[in-house]
């Protein structure tokens, strides 16, 4: 019989609302919800609570958003709840060892890479940008250190040429609501062994920044589209086009790619024909899939052409 027990839960984006649903479903107790606090956003800059805030709440769960776990009166005020574990997932709060050290299985998190590959703040990004073949979600016992701590179980997906940033994000939620509750059932029951991470093949998921944004056609096709596709939908990669000339030159993002064969001995930037194929420094050359213009939306290719024509020849920067 599976061990009843007592939860919090800490997340704060749509990433983690699958694992939390999936808690609410089960026989386990889910004693309080952490999350971010409100902040403002939108053109009003009204106050707006997280994803995982707006559910909880919804579903009658109770809600904490502390601006840190660091004070005595938060690290009582869990310590209260008796928990047998907290479940982190995508929380963006430290969590320093007072709180590790609370719940009697520990906390667990659900990370979306293969350890420890992309440790740190953006490793389903970073991981499109490098142009891995393959991700995963892995659920580990939190220690002090940036995402060292050992690990409990896994989940492998492949990540595609025609994959976005958005694609692969939507497949580790819910494959990371599917692995909890077996890898917490094993804890539980006391089958489950947790193994160390490698010191072999660390690399760091850095936050995203306006420095990844711009498109260099000066680099190699396979990584701009696989920049193009790993900051879909959001930020979202852009370049500059001046259209006719004499025109400013307007920002245009671009979400969605694919790298095909270009034209040997023409500078990279250069349209190749009138369907958004752009020759990049390696020689071969990125077809543009779907773009936005400065105050319009996302579009496809065509749509986008008829609002803003492109002729071969064109260059962009």
């Amino acid at each position: 019989m599976t061990a009843r027990l007592r939860l919090a839960f800490m997340g704060s984006p749509d990433f983690a609302l699958p694992v939390l649903k999936a808690l609410q479903a089960s026989d386990h107790e889910i004693t309080s919800v952490y999350s971010q606090p409100p902040r403002r956003a939108g053109r009003g800059k009204a106050l707006r609570a997280t994803p995982v805030h707006q559910w909880a709440e919804a579903q009658g769960l109770p809600v904490r958003t502390p601006v840190s776990l660091k004070s005595e009166a938060e690290q009582a005020a869990l310590h209260e709840l008796s928990i047998d574990a907290a479940i982190v997932v995508a929380y963006g709060l430290l969590l320093p060892q007072k709180i590790l050290d609370i719940p009697r299985l520990g906390c667990l998190n659900l990370h979306a890479s293969l350890l420890p590959r992309w440790r740190g703040a953006a490793p389903i990004q970073r991981a499109i940008m490098a142009g891995d073949t393959q991700t995963g979600v892995q659920v580990m016992r939190m220690e002090a250190g940036l995402d060292t701590g050992p690990v409990l179980a896994t989940k492998i997906t492949p990540i595609t040429p025609s994959d976005t940033m958005a694609d692969v994000h939507d497949r580790l939620a819910e494959l990371a609501a599917a692995l909890l509750l077996p890898t917490l059932d094993g804890l539980a029951g006391g089958t489950l062994t947790a193994s160390a991470q490698s010191d072999q093949g660390v690399s760091y998921a850095h936050k995203i920044t306006a420095e990844d944004q711009p498109v260099d056609w000066s680099r190699p096709a396979a990584q701009i589209d696989c920049q193009i596709r790993g900051l879909s939908p959001s930020p979202g990669a852009w370049f500059h086009y001046a259209g006719q000339t004499g025109s400013p030159a307007a920002r245009i993002k671009v979400f969605f790619s694919q790298a095909e064969a270009g034209l040997d001995g023409l500078p990279a930037g250069t349209v190749l024909d009138d369907k958004l194929l752009v020759q990049c420094g390696d020689g071969r050359a990125v077809r543009l899939l779907r773009l936005q213009k400065p105050g319009g939306r996302p579009l496809p290719a065509e749509d986008f052409l008829r609002g803003l024509p492109v002729p071969a020849g064109a260059r962009f920067s």
